[in-house]
């Protein structure tokens, strides 16, 4: 179900919802979180379609924030979903237009908030420099960006530490979540050597590579030697890592996005199915977790400390 409220206010469009949940009875409860995000007129329905999917396993409002520039007459367009075009969520779009989105966007949202429930709010293309410092930011437990939109998104990655405050998280830290495991797999089998460096390697456009060396260098306290390749290369995310150890190397690398080759000393090679993860998989992840990621702030500020400079470097256009 569809209800659209045009030229409307905050307050007829919290009354509008508990007509739909007067109307539509246990579909429009057992919310366990809101979910602001605040994006581009345009670009609404790709991401609504990825919290939709996600809310199948984290039943949540979600309030799309959209607002246009001062110049526009001064107006507050709605629409609330619900049912079959909402997933497992509700949505409540607001398109703020002149001095409606210019002001505190806070204003917008807090009385479309669900009661006594978290807050994460998800920007996935237009962030702002400092997230919790915003009007929106501030309310939220969590806040999620995604490097990987960013012009330069290796320069946005060297600025989180700086940035950060607890409940601050990033979807590049988030889509290295299968490498974690598989290289925290490995180094629990035997032969149980030290591990005496590390190389990584990945494209110009993977945030998630200074990420993964920046956590592997804070986890083992050895010399890690990253870099980026050539987009000709290898054009998307993370290439390889490899462990050196007293017998040998151990060498976790994709020959192609969806395939990983794990090369060990003694052992057989081993194929694991390694595609690249989705959007929709890392923000369900995020949404599984409401408290600050204490080892992403570890590794943003400490770990992101102690690694050296990029071998190489892939100037962005």
């Amino acid at each position: 179900m569809i209800v659209d409220l045009p030229d409307t206010t905050v307050s007829k469009i919290s009354r509008a919802l508990v007509n739909v949940r007067e109307e539509g009875g246990a579909v429009a409860l057992g919310r366990v979180l809101t979910l602001i995000i605040v994006t581009r007129q345009g670009a609404q329905e790709d991401v609504i379609d990825v919290a939709n999917a996600a809310s199948r396993e984290h039943p949540m409002r979600v309030i799309v924030v959209m607002t246009n520039g001062e110049d526009s007459p001064p107006r507050l367009d709605a629409q609330i979903r619900v049912g079959g075009d909402a997933g497992a969520s509700e949505v409540v779009t607001l398109h703020a237009l002149g001095e409606a989105g210019s002001t505190n966007l806070e204003s917008l949202v807090t009385g479309l908030l669900l009661p006594d429930a978290p807050v994460v709010v998800w920007w996935p293309d237009d962030t702002p420099d400092i997230p919790s410092q915003t009007s929106i930011g501030k309310i939220a437990q969590r806040r999620i960006t995604d490097a990987a939109t960013k012009p330069d998104p290796s320069a946005w990655v060297a600025s989180l530490g700086e940035k950060y405050r607890p409940g601050d998280t990033d979807l590049a830290w988030t889509r290295l979540t299968r490498w974690r495991e598989q290289l925290a797999a490995i180094l629990d089998q035997p032969p149980f050597e030290n591990v005496t460096s590390i190389t990584v390697r990945g494209a110009s456009d993977s945030p998630s590579t200074a990420l993964l060396a920046a956590w592997l260098r804070l986890a083992l306290d050895v010399p890690v030697d990253w870099g980026y390749l050539p987009t000709a290369e290898w054009p998307h995310g993370i290439k390889s890592v490899t462990l050196v150890r007293e017998s040998g190397d151990v060498v976790l690398e994709r020959p192609s996005p969806a395939v990983a080759l794990l090369t060990q000393p003694g052992q057989p090679q081993h194929d694991l199915a390694f595609p690249r993860r989705s959007l929709r998989e890392c923000l369900a992840e995020e949404l599984r977790r409401l408290d600050p990621d204490v080892l992403y702030g570890r590794v943003i500020t400490e770990g992101w400390a102690l690694l050296d400079p990029p071998t190489t470097q892939e100037t962005h256009d």
